[in-house]
């Protein structure tokens, strides 16, 4: 691809940016987490993005692009409107920033959007449009908006200035952390790593910028390892705020020129990362911002001994989905076994079940009975068992003991 795009961009676009967010902006903590340095075997540091304005950083890439706008203005053209598609923190940082700013905004957003998400966006002041089945609907009424009445679009993330907006973060990580060794970011549609990644390079090119994607939603990495642009037919994974199938041109672009490396993570590493920042930092965490510290755990990366900062983008965590993600959590990390094993359909097999169990010390929390399978006996039954244990060895050690007593477990 061609340098065009990036070289439109500059340092003193993202240093401007700053100055425009400076009294807009909660200044999110960088905070070295003892706990996270010893489990990566290198300095972690989490930069809560979770607890910014709206709940994620995308406040900051919009209320730049709505900012510049405003300043353009000229006597034949008064920005009196936006509009925008999102089914999810863009939606918010849009809304928030025209409010601010003292502008009519309009967000489009799937009919299947949480009611929750779309409450949230009207708090903000924003009219919520609920249009067709999928974001691609709502932005193609997005655009016939634009096009019609004149609002301008804001693009998410495949806009210059938006892209400057969410730069900021770099440059919020060399104030704080000016010795900083890498810094591991999430990328879906690709703003935050293109606008992060350049600024960071830009001034300090030792510095290693690393983007996060999930398995499932890959098209960052497999553009930046191809050094071409690559659209999926579909993505599948928890993290909605980086399931992007076709990210931008112009972030694919500064991408594949600043960025050192693009990693994936499995939605269970994903999951597993959540839990922890609950149980260690007391900190909610949405699915895309956990991947950065899922990769700084997962092992694969050589972070030691470095300074490392993983940025967590965002907390709007849907709640209705939290008991999945820890219950994933918690299956990742070997805390809870989920399996199935065959038993004599007689008096007394259940309570011998459950006594091994207990003398296990595995707590049984959910347990059922299958004897409709073609493969039992008439006096057979299958049981489908979910149990809490300690850790890996414990849970090893309750496999063993029923194994002990002539039970095949079958993993689920």
């Amino acid at each position: 691809m061609s340098d065009v795009n990036s070289l439109k961009l500059k340092t003193e676009d993202i240093d401007r940016a700053a100055v425009r967010l400076r009294d807009v902006l909660h200044e999110t903590p960088l905070q070295r987490s003892n706990t996270f340095s010893e489990m990566a075997g290198c300095e972690v540091y989490l930069k809560y993005e979770n607890l910014q304005k709206t709940g994620s950083f995308k406040i900051r890439g919009a209320y730049n692009k709505i900012r510049e706008l405003l300043e353009q203005e000229d006597g034949n053209k008064k920005i009196e409107s936006v509009v925008a598609s999102s089914a999810g923190n863009h939606a918010q940082g849009v809304a928030y920033a025209a409010q601010r700013l003292g502008i009519r905004s309009v967000i489009v957003m799937p009919k299947i959007t949480p009611i929750a998400k779309v409450k949230a966006t009207e708090g903000y002041g924003a009219e919520v449009l609920l249009h067709g089945a999928v974001y691609d609907d709502a932005y193609e009424k997005a655009m016939e908006i634009h096009n019609e009445s004149g609002a301008e679009f804001i693009h998410p993330f495949n806009d210059l200035a938006v892209i400057a907006g969410q730069g900021t973060i770099g440059h919020d990580i060399l104030q704080a952390l000016p010795n900083v060794d890498v810094v591991l970011v999430p990328a879906g549609g690709g703003g935050l790593l293109a606008g992060t990644a350049f600024y960071l390079k830009s001034i300090n090119p030792r510095v290693k910028v690393i983007g996060v994607q999930a398995e499932g939603a890959s098209a960052i990495k497999q553009s930046f390892e191809t050094k071409s642009f690559v659209t999926l037919p579909i993505v599948n994974t928890i993290a909605d705020g980086i399931a992007v199938k076709v990210p931008g041109d112009i972030t694919t672009d500064i991408i594949n020129q600043y960025v050192d490396d693009v990693v994936t993570v499995s939605d269970s590493e994903i999951s597993s990362a959540i839990l922890y920042l609950l149980e260690r930092s007391k900190q909610t965490v949405e699915p895309a911002g956990a991947a950065s510290l899922a990769a700084a755990l997962s092992g694969r990366l050589d972070l030691k001994g470095k300074r490392c900062v993983s940025v967590l983008s965002g907390g709007n965590i849907d709640v209705s989905f939290v008991h999945r993600i820890i219950e994933v959590g918690l299956i990742e990390r070997k805390r809870k076994l989920k399996f199935r094993t065959i038993m004599k359909d007689v008096p007394g097999s259940l309570e011998k079940f459950a006594k091994i169990m207990a003398d296990s010390q595995a707590n049984v929390v959910m347990i059922q009975y299958d004897r409709m399978s073609a493969e039992l006996d008439p006096q057979e039954v299958i049981l489908h068992v979910a149990c809490e244990v300690g850790d890996g060895a414990h849970g090893e050690t309750v496999l063993k003991r029923l194994e002990e007593n002539d039970y095949r477990v079958i993993m689920e």
